[in-house]
């Protein structure tokens, strides 16, 4: 794997990065074919909004499914992955004194003509999660397919900063505190493994 010290720096100076060389093309599609084998064997769960009792599924908001993944239960491909992702939350914490001390990743899938509208990804009361993670799976993808990642500015929730193709292998991090982000819908099933760094204990 390439050193992270230069996304981590890019992340430093303006709060979210992109990078499509950080996660090599085997890993990819080695956690692409986990997460599919994880859906056929109906291991996802529709996925909700809201914590405790205002937790609901409610698609016209957020029209995935995930599965979590579980370190203990981890494959090949997830253990790598779950390593590496060990080792830049050292950096993370090394470079920028984060505090950072857990993290927890899901697989997500949106089939076709679903997305999530604008949120941050730090709850009002649970102020723990710190630096966001997405990593897109699918084998393909076009602009015709959708499913871009919108990033907003953080003094103003209406002015979008970027637009991000969910292209194989394409890595996104960003301050879960800073920025409201949306997933535009997709013409095509969108795979990506998602998650966060927190300063606490995750789940």
């Amino acid at each position: 794997m390439a050193s992270t010290e230069p996304l981590i720096d890019v992340l430093a100076d303006q709060g979210w990065v992109v990078c499509d060389t950080a996660i090599n093309a085997s890993l990819r599609h080695n956690l692409y074919t986990q997460a599919v084998t994880a859906w056929t064997t109906g291991t996802f769960q529709p996925a909700g909004i809201g914590r405790g009792n205002t937790h609901a599924v409610n698609t016209a908001v957020r029209g995935d499914a995930i599965c979590w993944l579980e370190p203990s239960q981890a494959v090949q491909a997830s253990s790598h992955f779950l390593s590496w992702t060990t080792t830049l939350q050292q950096e993370l914490n090394r470079l920028l004194y984060t505090g950072l001390n857990s993290a927890e990743f899901h697989f997500a899938r949106y089939p076709s003509g679903q997305g999530y509208t604008k949120h941050l990804d730090q709850h009002k009361d649970q102020r723990h999660r710190k630096i966001s993670l997405v990593l897109y799976l699918n084998p393909g993808w076009t602009r015709a397919d959708g499913g871009e990642l919108c990033l907003y500015a953080a003094q103003d929730e209406n002015q979008e900063i970027q637009r991000i193709l969910p292209q194989p292998g394409r890595l996104v991090l960003f301050r879960s505190d800073l920025f409201p982000h949306e997933v535009l819908p997709c013409t095509q099933t969108r795979w990506s493994l998602t998650g966060w760094f927190r300063t606490d204990m995750a789940k």
